[in-house]
């Protein structure tokens, strides 16, 4: 233009490619009449390349669009045509000088296109509003996305209402700009408030085909599919391995197929496009007119929501894009007539013939609005035909869909039925015999399981038994010489010693049976959750107590962190939660032997978190690996403490059991760290505490510190009946019972007791055990309730309190008849402390502790003394210190004197205490000393 300027061309020519070429080849051809030959040329051949370049770009633009619209390719050649014929029409139109005006609103909105792309490229996806890729396939897009088609839409309407000056000269001059920044913002704020969901429409699958075309099950064999390739692969092309299309069957790169379930394969994108078969079954909820009948639903009355499925979703849709592309199209043809009648009539244009007088000042101007009238008819009556042609294509469009899934039932049970006959024919009989033979492989696996896990039942229900028996006595006995040492009794250091030792080796063995049966409970589906409301800080702050001393008695420092607020009650199974910590946190004590161990704890959207770090010698790779396993003990070096192997099996299988997850992280010679998952959800309190709602640290009952031993009970001497066929658990008992001022009364078995009882003998405690010969302790209870004598309608004496001492621990918690709670379940080995604290509980006692008077006795019946003749045998078997034959004798007395009941039982209770020379020398006095009454109590001790 420059040059053409220095050549004398006008100014207003300067563009004009015909100047500028012809000045630039003067400079090139020595003849005038040359260059302007050559320029002729270039300017014929520039034109024909650019109309040839946009006819064919037109011609992608129009199939693109119409291919996604009407499912159909006709070819390009045919949009070529088309889109030349527009070329055409618009020329005869004389709209040019209008479509140079619509080229400025149409940078507006290319600019807004533009800046919603880079607003997604540039904000959303660094700040993670947006996914990470970008997915071009129409398989796995949503038909509209509201980020990129708002934002676009809100920049456009905003620039083109400051583009025609309604917002003044300034916004109008930076019409541009408004477009530029508003796009800018409005995509995040988009973004953001959508959630980002409507970027991708379904998970992106693995591409399901084999180079030769046969189908396979989504993200199956060869999903590998699509992945980089060596070049010397047939099936490999610039690096991609190719797959070939269900429809076409060509074969394309990995990045431009899509899983379709409608064919049940890898679909390219051309004929996933033109597909109207399918109805986007891959992504039902993307569709366009599913989305805009969501947006309706939303905007208008549910009222108008069953009309909404019949069609009027899709005629609004149809009409709301018809209706503002008539008026645009309208309104340009308008604007250029009008401007060109008033031009006329005021003489304004050059090129433009002079208009008539007529025409001329305010008659112009009526003309003008003459004219908008006329073209608001034309308006109008196109928007009737429109509005009649849009509802034909609906209803056509939903009789397509439904002939369409007619069509598809049809052929899919045609096909269905087609395979079931042909499968039925060639493997009916192998697949029966291939049936038979895996049911009888499950039923004997089955039975082979079922037999493997009642005997393992049986195997540790028998062999728990057999262990607590004996280890009932000897820590009973220890827990008893202990209670002689603190009441005041001084005993050798060596025995002392050798108390503690009986004492701590009968716990190890205990805590062994313990995590054993608690690990057949959890295999075998018997240990059920007991959930409820959890104090949880002052749990912790239990357990941080007591580890804290522990950790100081070895050196050790301990600290306790909460991370972050913890809630006062959580709803989980108490004893479990804090089985689980005892566990770690022992074990953590137990193996550090200098450093400290750390308690951490936070809670977050209703989940737990518990760690507990030492610096102890920690684990190498083979024992993390089976730290878990029951019985499995790390390689300490010496002089470390052993355990019993149970206690991380039993902490990881209950953290498994309540849907948490344990884990483990050491390395040798630094320490180790446990963690421990668990979802604790928080309990909601109101307004007055309720619901669980946790005291203050204030108000929580103060741990008891050590108390001196019991030495008796305020109030009348109470009766204590024992029933076991173990004699040492009887003598036992009744060592615990008798200095405390109880009447013990021994039973061998179940009939023994109920003899007893009918024989008038009123204990008000009775401790049973359950495997006894004759009838087991289960139905002596059972008849002990038949009986009345347990409390109910009618009876006026104190009800009775049973509790159960076993030493099968699978009895214990389960339902039974007998009227026994978890609490009245006592298991071998019993503790002397849990035996006195449950009599206090049920009786209501007040404990003497210290220096006590003996109890106040209680009155008894005047028993009756069998005759001096039937006392002889008894005598006899005393005086030869016959243990055997003064029990066979006193058998022979309860069976043929019944009313001597109370002589009978101080008798036995004489003799189990192996005091026969008292007993003889009672049996000789007769019935005029004062232990004649029947009261145990005045015998001498």
């Amino acid at each position: 233009a420059y040059l053409a300027i220095r050549h004398m061309v006008p100014i207003d020519r300067a563009v004009d490619p015909n100047q500028m070429y012809l000045a630039a080849y003067e400079y090139v051809f020595p003849h005038y009449g040359w260059a302007v030959a050559a320029t002729a040329l270039f300017v014929v051949v520039s034109q024909l390349k650019i109309n040839v370049t946009n006819a064919y770009a037109g011609s992608l633009a129009w199939s693109n669009f119409f291919s996604r619209l009407t499912h159909s390719h006709p070819g390009r050649v045919v949009w070529v045509v088309f889109n030349t014929l527009i070329a055409f029409l618009l020329m005869e139109m004389n709209v040019f000088q209008a479509l140079g005006q619509v080229l400025g609103l149409y940078s507006n909105l290319a600019i807004a296109w533009i800046m919603a792309v880079v607003a997604d490229l540039v904000i959303n996806k660094p700040l993670g509003l947006s996914p990470p890729g970008i997915e071009f396939k129409r398989a796995h897009l949503y038909d509209i996305n509201p980020v990129g088609v708002g934002a676009m839409g809100a920049a456009s309407v905003l620039s083109f209402v400051a583009h025609l000056g309604l917002m003044g000269p300034t916004a109008q001059a930076f019409s541009a700009l408004i477009a530029l920044v508003t796009a800018l913002v409005v995509s995040p704020l988009l973004a953001w408030a959508t959630g980002g969901r409507y970027y991708v429409a379904r998970e992106v699958v693995a591409p399901t085909l084999a180079p030769g075309g046969a189908a396979l099950p989504p993200g199956g064999a060869l999903a590998s599919l699509g992945r980089p390739c060596a070049g010397s692969d047939p099936g490999c092309y610039l690096g991609q391995r190719l797959q070939r299309c269900v429809i076409c069957e060509r074969e394309y790169e990995g990045p431009d197929m899509a899983h379709c379930p409608a064919y049940q394969g890898a679909i390219c994108s051309l004929c996933c496009t033109l597909d109207a078969r399918c109805g986007d079954l891959c992504k039902p909820q993307a569709r366009l007119l599913v989305q805009w009948a969501a947006l309706l639903r939303r905007v208008l009355p549910r009222s108008v929501a069953p009309y909404l499925e019949a069609g009027l979703a899709h005629y609004l849709l149809l009409m709301a894009v018809i209706a503002p592309l008539l008026a645009a199209v309208l309104g340009l043809l308008y604007r250029q007539d009008v401007q060109g009648l008033l031009a006329a009539s005021q003489g304004l244009m050059a090129d433009v013939p002079p208009a008539p007088a007529a025409l001329a000042g305010p008659v112009g101007t009526a003309w003008a609005q003459v004219l908008g009238t006329s073209f608001l008819r034309v308006y109008a009556v196109l928007m009737l035909v429109a509005g009649l042609v849009a509802w034909w294509l609906v209803l056509a469009h939903k009789s397509r869909e439904v002939a369409q899934q007619e069509s598809n039932r049809q052929t899919e049970l045609l096909m269905q039925e087609i395979e079931s006959h042909r499968r039925t024919d060639e493997q009916l009989q192998q697949a029966r015999e291939v049936a038979e033979r895996a049911r009888e492989a499950a039923e004997q696996a089955r039975a082979l399981a079922d037999q493997a896990n009642q005997a393992k039942t049986r195997y540790i229900s028998t062999i728990s038994h057999e262990l607590r028996t004996p280890l009932n006595s000897i820590l009973g006995y220890a827990q008893l010489l202990h209670e002689e040492t603190r009441g005041g009794t001084e005993l050798p250091p060596h025995r002392a010693q050798a108390i503690q030792v009986i004492h701590r080796g009968g716990e190890h063995l205990l805590s062994l049976i313990e995590g054993t049966l608690d690990v057949a409970r959890i295999e075998s589906g018997k240990l059920t959750l007991n959930v409820k409301p959890l104090a949880l800080a002052t749990l912790l702050d239990e357990l941080a107590g007591m580890f804290e001393l522990q950790a100081r008695a070895k050196g050790l420092g301990f600290r306790f962190e909460a991370t972050g607020h913890l809630p006062p009650w959580v709803r989980a199974d108490e004893k479990r939660v804090r089985q689980i910590l005892i566990n770690l946190l022992g074990n953590a004590v137990k193996f550090t032997q200098r450093g400290s161990v750390v308690l951490r704890v936070a809670h977050a959207r209703e989940m737990a978190l518990f760690e507990v770090i030492d610096s102890g010698p920690g684990m190498s790779a083979t024992d993390i690996e089976r730290v878990f396993e029951p019985f499995a003990r790390g390689s300490t070096a010496a002089g470390q403490p052993q355990g019993t192997g149970l206690g991380l099996t039993i902490a990881k299988m209950l953290t498994d059991l309540m849907g948490g997850e344990l884990s483990v992280r050491s390395t040798p010679g630094q320490g180790t760290t446990f963690k421990v998952k668990l979802f604790l959800p928080e309990v909601a309190l109101d307004a007055t505490g309720r619901r669980g709602a946790t005291p203050t640290a204030s108000a929580l009952p103060a741990m008891p510190a050590e108390q001196a031993p019991r030495t008796g009970y305020q109030g009348p001497r109470l009766q204590v009946l024992v029933v076991d066929n173990e004699e040492s658990d009887r003598v036992l008992l009744q060592r615990w019972l008798e200095p405390l001022g109880f009447d013990v009364v021994l039973a061998t078995h179940g009939e023994d007791a109920l003899r007893l009882l009918h024989q008038g003998l009123r204990p008000r405690v009775v401790f049973m055990d359950l495997a006894m010969p004759g009838i087991d302790g289960w139905e002596t209870l059972r008849r002990i309730a038949a009986m009345g004598l347990r409390g109910g309608p009618g009876v006026t004496e104190p009800a009775m309190a049973c509790a159960v001492v076993s030493a099968n621990a699978f009895d214990h918690g389960q339902d039974n008849d007998a009227g026994i709670t978890p609490a009245d379940f006592l298991v071998k080995p019993v503790r002397r402390d849990d035996l006195l604290d449950w009599l206090g509980r049920r009786l209501s006692l007040q404990w003497v502790r210290g220096e006590a008077p003996p109890p106040t006795p209680a009155p008894q019946p005047v028993a009756t003394w069998p005759p001096a003749p039937a006392l002889q045998p008894l005598l006899h078997s005393l005086q030869l210190g016959h243990v055997k034959g003064v029990g066979q004798q006193l058998e022979v007395l309860a069976q043929t004197h019944p009313a001597c009941a109370g002589f009978i039982a101080h008798a036995r209770s004489l003799l189990k205490a192996f005091r026969l020379a008292e007993l003889e020398r009672w049996v000789q006095a007769g019935p005029d000393t004062p232990a004649a009454v029947g009261d145990p109590a005045h015998a001498p001790n």
